[in-house]
This record gives C-alpha cells, structure tokens and sequence, in this order.
C-alpha cells in the first residue's frame, strides 16, 4: 500500500481548517485515512500548527511520502533538517 502524509480538509466553507493524516495515496481526500496526526489551521494569525512528533517520526521511519504543503508545514514546525 503506497501509503502519504497530506491535508484533510475540515471546516466551514471559507473557513478551512486541516488535519493531517497519513492516507493509501489512492483515497479521496477527503475520504478513509490510516491515523490523524495533527492540525493546521491557516486561518489564525499566526496559523496554528499541532503535529504529533513520535507517530511523524514513526511514519516517515516506515517510508511514507509527503506532499509538498505538508513538507513545507513540517519545515516550519521544525521536524524535518533542512536540506
């Protein structure tokens, strides 16, 4: 199973708040997801970022793929080096 890390959208139209899950990469978005992780939450001033290290560490430990927003987020959160 080709498994990734990646958003899933909540909240109300306009008002997008995120979770982050680690998902088979042939699910909707939306749709079945493996385990929650964290939250984003773009909308807040700064935005508000929760990751839950251990299983992020575990699941990228493990081989799993992240999309590009959800690297920048980990960037920014400080769980990835810089490379």
């Amino acid at each position: 199973m080709a498994t990734k890390i990646r958003l899933k959208r909540m909240g109300a139209k306009k008002a997008p708040f995120y979770r982050l899950v680690v998902a088979d990469s042939r699910a909707p978005r939306d749709g079945r997801f493996v385990e929650e992780i964290g939250y984003y939450n773009p909308t807040l001033n700064p935005p508000a970022v929760k990751v839950d290290h251990e299983r992020a560490t575990y699941w990228l430990g493990q081989g799993v793929q992240m999309s590009e927003t959800v690297r920048s987020i980990f960037n920014k959160a400080g769980l990835l080096e810089k490379s």
